[in-house]
């Protein structure tokens, strides 16, 4: 069994707060992800331990383990292509919410490639190719993403913030 990207994302929106719980219709719909890509997501995620199910409720993230595979294994397993100049929306370092916590620089960001993009950048590949959009209409996700950038392409110190970022998010417990 091997993880893909996008397990990683629906583990990450799983992880975030929805009272109602999900359907993969839903997940799938918020994600740009068909029903069986977010299944077959799932049933990778639950094998590699990142999520559990508990009955017929929603799967719920096991957080303790998702932040140890995203902090330890995501710049090996996920790691980022970089490209040159083009239009995209920021992320890693640059990415809203988190460039007050680096100074600034006279370099171009980080940016997820895309046409439509606010801000010309070093193209920095997404984790997954949906999330540029999805991450637009949810900014909680767009932030874990960000930070999960900054591990897999950061220094010592931009690791160290999308340390805890994800820290501050996912806590270290398992369950929801």
């Amino acid at each position: 069994m091997l993880l893909k990207p996008q397990d990683i994302v629906v583990a990450l929106k799983l992880a975030l707060p929805n009272p109602e719980g999900w359907t993969y219709l839903e997940l799938g719909r918020v994600l740009l992800l068909s029903a069986a890509e977010v299944h077959n997501a799932v049933r990778r995620a639950v094998q590699a331990r990142l999520l559990m199910r508990v009955g017929r409720q929603a799967p719920t993230a096991v957080r303790g383990n998702l932040l140890e595979f995203l902090v330890h294994g995501a710049k090996y397993s996920f790691p980022p292509d970089r490209t040159g100049l083009t239009r995209g929306f920021p992320t890693a370092h640059a990415a809203p919410g988190l460039t007050t916590l680096f100074a600034a620089t006279d370099e171009p960001p980080p940016v997820w490639p895309d046409a439509r993009g606010p801000v010309r950048g070093y193209g920095f590949s997404p984790l997954y190719r949906s999330v540029v959009k999805a991450a637009k209409a949810d900014e909680a996700l767009y932030r874990l993403l960000a930070a999960i950038d900054l591990l897999r392409g950061g220094g010592a110190r931009e690791r160290k913030v999308g340390t805890q970022v994800l820290t501050d998010t996912l806590g270290t417990g398992d369950g929801a």
